[in-house]
């Protein structure tokens, strides 16, 4: 009998897959859906600070515009207020899920403001999230902040978070640093739990006859993982943080592939989304299977079999692999197509 338990930040999980955060978390049904499928753990969808600020300058706006025409409706106006302007129906659904499957439910949070993220999370741990993932989207488009700026928010959000909070904490990196190495490095010694590799920025197009521009997220497909098992294979034993991968997944190989390089938990959203939370049991299914194969009894066996050493120049090593591929092809014995 094949062994898929795993531990991802100190949780104790089923198995290796979980659930990223997508529309498929938005209800309590839907949690429940993902749990029944079969996943290891889920992260909520993400809380978004300005989303909430609007809420609330909306609510205010009711208030007063109420107060001007009839004084007397103060009395109910602002309980609505406060309702609709707070993250009550998140922390709600998060209280909910947290109490009614029986796997982690890890928060996501997606920040602005150094008070945003702390009342937040503190928010969240109240309502039970077994962890938090700190969704930081930050892009700057401002040419002229530095890369270490960017670096040194990264690092203060989760310093600030970590403060305030006991449960685990992990940090959703995207892949653009200057030295990814290095702001892993950073965060881990910060305090990271988890390491998240990577979120996507949304990337909008252009509609030449509409004259518009159209702001969309694609779902991730199989060569979307390359760059994030990179990665992970060279941080693995370099960080104490737990690595996630994330992005990519669609078959059982595509587990196997970020296992092998030293993921300790593999999440997925596209997968789930195009097949249907069902698809999880199909995906563990296939993990099995393919352990069963190549003789393996348990996930530890195997997880970051094909991670770059510990010893070994990481640079050296990755320039040995690019140079190797590259005369592959040119002897014509690698096709990428």
């Amino acid at each position: 009998m094949t062994d898929l338990s795993t531990t991802y930040m100190g949780l104790a999980l089923r198995n290796p897959l979980v659930a990223s955060p997508s529309p498929l978390s938005y209800t309590l049904d839907g949690v429940r859906r993902l749990a029944d499928g079969g996943v290891g753990a889920i992260v909520l969808f993400s809380l978004f600070e300005e989303q909430l600020r609007e809420q609330t300058a909306r609510a205010i706006g009711l208030v007063e515009q109420t107060a001007e025409s009839f004084p007397e409706a103060l009395s109910y106006f602002p309980s609505v207020a406060e309702e609709d302007g707070s993250p009550r129906a998140y922390l709600t659904l998060l209280e909910r899920a947290a109490g009614s499957v029986e796997i982690p439910v890890i928060a996501s949070l997606n920040g602005v403001t150094p008070e945003g993220w702390t009342e937040y999370a503190r928010a969240m741990q109240d309502a039970g999230a077994a962890a938090i993932e700190l969704n930081i989207y930050y892009l700057p488009g401002d040419p002229a902040i530095s890369g270490r700026d960017v670096e040194h928010r990264h690092v203060d959000v989760l310093e600030q978070v970590k403060a305030e909070v006991s449960v685990p904490v992990a940090v959703k990196l995207t892949p653009y640093f200057s030295s990814t190495g290095e702001i892993a490095l950073r965060l881990d010694e910060a305090g990271a739990d988890a390491l998240v590799l990577f979120n996507r920025f949304l990337q909008p197009d252009i509609d030449p006859e509409q004259l518009a521009v159209l702001p969309r997220v694609n779902l991730s497909s199989p060569a979307d993982a390359r760059l994030a098992r990179t990665w992970i294979a060279l941080l693995r034993g370099r960080v104490t943080a737990s690595l996630a991968a994330t992005s990519g997944v669609e078959v059982p190989a595509d587990l196997a592939r970020y296992l092998l390089a030293g993921a300790d938990v593999v999440m997925t959203t596209s997968a789930l989304l195009r097949h249907g939370p069902s698809y999880a049991a199909d995906l563990l299914g296939g993990l099995r299977s393919w352990m069963s194969r190549k003789g393996f009894e348990s996930v530890a066996e195997f997880r970051g079999l094909f991670a770059v050493p510990g010893d070994a120049d990481a640079a050296a090593y990755e320039r040995s692999s690019y140079v190797t591929a590259m005369r592959a092809a040119n002897a014509g014995a690698y096709n990428p197509w």
